[in-house]
This record gives structure tokens, C-alpha cells and sequence, in this order.
């Protein structure tokens, strides 16, 4: 195994030298460093990163914590970090968190043992222990997709008018019983997706009734078992939102079971956008987020947080688009 004494005699210079050549340490004249690197070259010489990382006390490397990445939408956004990561020169460690605070707590402490320089989180229901254990340890953090409002830089997408606007939609289309399954208790986007479907309510005159208000969960089988007993009630709903991209899938199976056409007999809508939402027959009307931006929003406030640790906390919304095709019955 060659050693780093090994490129010291090729180059006929001293360890120390050897050392702040790769490092980036000190100034080294620079036919000396070419001296150094041609013996790195030659020898086959690899650094020992870890050694590296304790030294210059940075891994270049971001912890990534997402709640559920089989979650189409959140694939995407974790397929642009990494990209936006990389062109910033660093690594992505992504893990799972499964919405489970716990588990969620567990991730924090997985990656800051690892030395991540930073985490991106999208947070758990309850993240405070989470959070708390971060912020004493004096770890950079960015809350992507659900803001809290915690004092941490954040960004996600513009819930509340965007959920009001499909619901306006709908009522524009002659739908005076809207439903709608809504995600995981607890999360910040759930509780602003609900408000915007009170607030779209409101806007188009239309009475608020807990009876058409189902959570799903943020899954597939929750929203399908929501999605039948709305289909169920003796004045069931002519139209539906869905509030993210995996429980549409379920409200798709629930109607599939009814036997319902959409949207001749209900009409769906739902948040997220994803591929193949362009390929149902009908094609699904949805909220787009997004991604790309998102995610170099994400990793410019990380990198930033990491180069500048004192700095003043920001908070940033970016506006979705609605994607309007046909399942809203258009």
C-alpha cells in the first residue's frame, strides 16, 4: 500500500509538504507542487479522505433526510439535491426518516456521526427533539418542503393559495360538494393544503363540512380506504383533491372499485405533478412543484449556512403551477 512517506522520496520533498500540497494547507512554490503531484501519479498514491476530513475539519459532504423517497415526489426532489450538490462540490448521504420522529431523531444523529457538514430535512410531524439535537451541536440545517418556521432557513412551495385555486376551480365547474383526503396529521404541508381547502371554500361561497375532509396519511391505501368511505356517504362529493401524488394513486384504485368514470362522475384533482399523470386516460389535472428550483434554492442556502454559520435565518416560498388537463372535467 503506498504511503504518503512514499510520495515524499519520489518528489524528494517532506511529508509536511506532501500534506499541504493535497490538503490545500499552505502556499507551496509551485514547482514543488508539480514535483508532488506528478510523485502522487506515479505511485498510485490515494488520500486517506477521512484523514482529510479531521484535518480541514469538512467531508464536503450533506446529510439528505426525506421522509419517504418512494414517495414519486420526493425521488425527484432528491434526484435534483444530488445534482445541485455535486455542481457545489460536495457529496449527498440520503435516509429514509419514514415520517417517524423517532426514526427521524435517529437520522440526524446517523449522519452528524458521519460528519456530514450539513443536513437538508423535510421534517417529521414532530421534529422538535430532532431539531434540538441539531441546533446544540451547532449543525447547518435547511428544512426543505415543510416550513415550520423555526428560526432555520427554509424553502418550500406557496400550499395554501395553490390549494385554494383547485378548489375555486372546481367550484367554477359547477361542484358544490368538493371532498378531500388530505396527508399525514401533522406535517406543515398537510395543515396548509386543509387551510387552503377551507380558504377555497370560503372564496367560492360554499359551506365547510368535516364529513368531505378525510386523511390518507400520505399513502397509497390510507387515501384509497378515505377515498371509499367519501364514495360511500348517503350525498357523496361530485369532485375530489388529493393532496400529494401517492394518495392519488389510492383515490384512483377507490374509484376504480366504485366502478366510477373521471370525471364523469367525479371529477380529481390532485397536488403534485409527476410523469406519467400526463398518460391516464383522463389526464390528471395537478399542482406542479418545483423541483429543480427547489432543490438549488435548498442546496445554495446549505452551502451558504456551512460557509457562514452566524448569518440571519431565510425563509423561501416558491410558486407552484397548476397543470390543467382534463380529469378536472375541462
Amino acid at each position: 500500500m503506498v504511503k504518503m512517506a512514499d510520495v515524499a522520496r519520489r518528489a524528494r520533498v517532506s511529508v509536511t509538504t506532501v500534506s499541504h500540497v493535497l490538503n490545500e494547507t499552505r502556499f507551496v512554490a509551485p514547482g514543488t507542487r508539480q514535483a508532488v503531484l506528478t510523485a502522487v501519479r506515479e505511485t498510485g498514491y490515494v488520500p486517506n479522505t477521512v484523514a482529510r476530513s479531521l484535518v480541514m475539519s469538512k467531508t464536503d459532504t450533506i446529510g439528505l433526510a426525506l421522509s419517504s423517497i418512494s414517495n414519486p415526489y420526493f425521488g425527484e426532489l432528491a434526484h435534483h439535491l444530488q445534482a445541485e450538490a455535486e455542481r457545489h462540490g460536495y457529496s449527498i448521504l440520503i435516509a429514509d426518516t419514514h415520517d417517524d420522529p423517532e426514526r427521524e431523531l435517529k437520522v440526524a444523529r446517523d449522519l452528524h456521526e458521519r460528519r456530514v457538514d450539513g443536513i437538508i430535512l423535510a421534517t417529521s410531524p414532530d421534529p422538535g427533539p430532532t431539531l434540538e439535537y441539531l441546533q446544540l451541536r451547532k449543525v447547518p440545517v435547511v428544512l426543505v418542503d415543510r416550513l415550520i418556521g423555526a428560526g432555520l432557513d427554509e424553502v418550500g412551495t406557496e400550499n395554501i393559495e395553490a390549494t385554494s385555486h383547485l378548489v375555486e376551480h372546481l367550484a367554477s365547474r359547477g361542484h358544490t360538494r368538493i371532498a378531500m383526503v388530505s396527508g399525514l396529521a401533522g406535517l406543515a404541508t398537510t395543515v396548509e393544503r386543509v387551510a387552503g381547502y377551507r380558504l377555497g371554500l370560503e372564496r367560492a361561497k360554499l359551506p365547510y363540512d368535516d364529513a368531505l375532509l378525510r386523511g390518507g396519511s400520505s399513502h397509497a391505501e390510507p387515501a384509497r380506504g378515505a377515498t371509499a368511505q367519501l364514495l360511500q356517504m348517503p350525498d357523496p362529493p361530485t369532485a375530489l383533491i388529493v393532496a400529494n401524488n401517492k394518495m392519488t394513486i389510492g383515490a384512483m384504485r377507490a374509484l376504480r372499485d366504485a366502478g366510477l368514470s373521471v370525471p364523469a362522475d367525479v371529477a380529481l384533482v390532485a397536488f403534485d405533478d409527476f410523469d406519467w399523470a400526463d398518460l391516464f386516460e383522463p389526464r390528471l389535472t395537478t399542482i406542479a412543484q418545483p423541483h429543480q428550483e427547489l432543490a438549488a434554492k435548498a442546496v445554495e442556502l446549505i452551502t451558504s449556512r456551512i460557509d457562514d454559520p452566524d448569518q440571519p435565518a431565510r425563509s423561501i416560498r416558491l410558486d407552484p403551477v397548476l397543470v390543467h388537463r382534463n380529469s378536472c372535467g375541462c
